[in-house]
């Protein structure tokens, strides 16, 4: 990923912790030869100086089949992004532009086979996005959980290595920031105005 001194975000804390609020993220890795995507929930955790990544495929999806033989894995976490009006800057001459926030994650996939760790790779995945639901997934029975279980392939991811980009008009003058982000959090829609408050939240950290 292209990323200027200005919208570096090497931080891996940040970058986690971007990563646990956007985990609908995007596969890409190859199959037969040719670039290949999926989208699915991804589970970012950290322990000391090791990352990985965990989340499930469908059996039938054919980059299922295809990590076991070419595990090399990019995974795209993205967050909010937004449109940026030149009629916010100071300067009479200026170009529109895009804000975003995303993390690029590199690394070694590996299939996870065994029963128990895949039933708490899901158990997770309940926890983490809708923790009531745990009582009906336990009052499941054993048969249709296992059906369940024998239709997707679950992976873990050994990272190998991780960039963060924070796009927020860090290289605009500090008026010009001020402005795009009061611009963006009156905006219309709920995107830009997430895009406004991470603006927000970026000036405010420097005082």
């Amino acid at each position: 990923m292209y990323i200027p001194k200005y919208f570096d975000m090497p931080e891996r804390d940040r970058q986690i912790a971007f990563m646990r609020a956007n985990s609908f993220a995007t596969l890409v890795s190859t199959v037969d030869g040719a670039p290949f995507a999926s989208h699915v929930p991804v589970r970012a955790s950290m322990d000391g100086e090791r990352t990985w990544l965990s989340f499930h495929l469908a059996k039938a999806n054919p980059q299922a089949s295809a990590l076991r033989a070419a595990p090399e894995l990019l995974t795209l976490f993205h967050g909010p992004h937004a449109y940026i009006s030149p009629s916010n800057y100071a300067a009479e001459e200026s170009v529109p532009t895009w804000n975003y926030v995303a993390v690029h994650v590199r690394g070694v996939a590996r299939e996870i086979a065994d029963r128990t760790a895949k039933l708490a790779m899901m158990v997770d995945l309940i926890g983490h996005y809708e923790a009531a639901f745990q009582l009906q997934w336990d009052a499941l029975s054993d048969k249709y959980r296992d059906g369940m279980l024998a239709g997707i392939v679950a992976f873990e991811v050994d990272v190998t290595a991780i960039e963060g980009k924070a796009k927020l008009s860090q290289n605009r003058p500090l008026d010009d920031q001020v402005r795009v982000a009061d611009w963006l959090e009156a905006h219309a829609h709920a995107g830009p105005r997430a895009v406004g408050e991470l603006m927000r939240k970026n000036l405010e950290s420097k005082g």
